[in-house]
């Protein structure tokens, strides 16, 4: 059997983290990974289904890696193997596709990659355990994940997610908190904690628990230097969990929430649960409390029936609350949503024109937040990857700042002194 394999995926930090994770196993089991552009003989393609072209990109990554070697034998994984396997198993080369929920056991499932292409795609709808794929190094050595959810309960017209990774679904708190462990113990001073719906946690359980519990006990049986949470539903953020975070000096003080429109109309389109008056004041409560944290926000543009007034509705929505930074993209229809059937569908041109205006807005936003450190010190855990100004890293409140040091700082925690701003964020000097 060959054992040189190349991975490439697409998509979410979640479909990365898995990526990563099938990888340090093939090299437990003795595979060699090799980039996708040697031409393996056995190639593991992870694909991502949010838009129809994301379906479209991970169809033209088969096909490359059959043009790199005509002799390959390509396995498909991922949220559209698991959503159209059918669209996939006749592409050539492909033997084997695998849905989400047979990613615990791909390792098992690679000793026949035959001839004749298998499919091998359960109905993740009947999951109901979360099943870890724990990693236990990462490329950054300053910062490690922990998957502690995966699946989405909340069908938004928009996505296909709940039908690609199923219901949600929680990783027991006993095993995050042994993950959790393992990581610190290895050195990284930073652990995220991940997943498709993570303010859902715990509530699919039994004995139920939460967010907020698990937090909690992971600031009290770790050792954990810092914690940072991954994206959170609005509706998901009790108080309880912003008085934590505001008062801990481990968790830190950011919130990535998605908002996706600033209109109550093109909200109720996208069946999203909540309005603007809950949101303005949910962030607002947040920012009381925390009135130097970090407040990350998703926002779709471009979303069917928006009109110009809408979408000046939702820059002047944006504009008014006390976020810092957006992550901004233009809606791209997914087949097999309500969305994608929706009338009045906007131009991409007109989408993408929109996306820029509101990415200016948040790097305004990102700059003046930014300009408030100018002139004090800030804990910056220091990155892998260096720039013109010396090394990077990321501050506890999600600013990039960049000073002059050494390989040797990698994967620590040192005090910097800013001095002013650079295009990516800040400056300054170790103290």
């Amino acid at each position: 059997m060959n054992r040189n394999v190349a991975v490439t995926t697409l998509g979410c930090k979640t479909n990365q983290y898995e990526s990563a994770a099938m990888e340090e196993r093939l090299v437990g089991a003795g595979y060699m990974i090799v980039p996708f552009e040697e031409g393996a003989e056995l190639v593991i393609v992870n694909t991502c289904t949010v838009t129809a072209a994301t379906d479209r990109q991970s169809r033209n990554l088969i096909r490359r890696a059959r043009r790199l070697n005509p002799a390959a034998r390509i396995v498909v994984t991922g949220c559209y193997a698991q959503v159209a396997p059918d669209k996939l198993v006749n592409l050539p080369g492909v033997a084997l596709v695998i849905g989400n929920a047979e990613k615990k056991e791909f390792l098992d499932l690679l000793q026949d990659v035959a001839d004749t292409p298998r499919v091998k795609v359960s109905d993740i709808g009947r999951e109901r355990n979360a099943v870890a794929l724990p990693l236990s190094r990462f490329a950054d050595r300053s910062r490690a994940f922990v998957q502690i959810q995966n699946g989405c309960d909340a069908f938004c017209s928009y996505c296909i997610i709940p039908h690609a990774r199923g219901r949600s679904r929680s990783l027991p708190p006993e095993e995050a908190l042994v993950q959790v462990r393992q990581l610190v113990a290895r050195g990284y001073p930073e652990i995220v904690l991940t997943g498709i719906h993570i303010g859902g946690y715990g509530a699919d359980l039994s004995p139920s628990t939460s967010l907020h519990e698990l937090v909690a006990r992971i600031e009290a049986e770790t050792d954990v230097r810092r914690l940072r949470l991954g994206s959170i539903e609005p509706t998901e953020i009790p108080n309880a969990l912003v008085e934590r975070v505001a008062a801990s000096a481990v968790v830190c003080p950011h919130f990535h929430i998605p908002l996706q429109s600033g209109d109550d109309g093109i909200l109720q389109r996208m069946n999203r649960l909540y309005d603007t008056q809950f949101f303005r004041r949910m962030i607002a409560g947040i920012h009381s409390r925390m009135p130097e944290g970090a407040i990350g926000l998703d926002v779709i543009v471009g979303f069917p029936g928006e009109t110009d007034e809408q979408f000046a509705t939702t820059c002047r929505f944006v504009e008014e609350l006390p976020a810092t930074h957006l992550h901004v993209f233009p809606f791209s229809k997914r087949p097999g949503t309500p969305a994608a059937l929706m009338p009045d569908q906007v131009p991409a041109a007109v989408a993408k024109e929109r996306a820029a205006r509101l990415r200016a807005l948040g790097e305004e936003k990102t700059r003046a937040f930014a300009q408030r450190f100018v002139g004090r010190e800030l804990e910056v855990i220091v990155e892998g990857g260096g720039n013109a100004e010396g090394r990077k890293g990321l501050s506890r409140n999600y600013l990039q700042v960049a000073f002059p040091g050494s390989d040797a700082l990698v994967g620590q925690a040192v005090q910097v002194k800013i001095t002013g701003l650079n295009e990516r964020g800040l400056k300054g000097i170790l103290v």
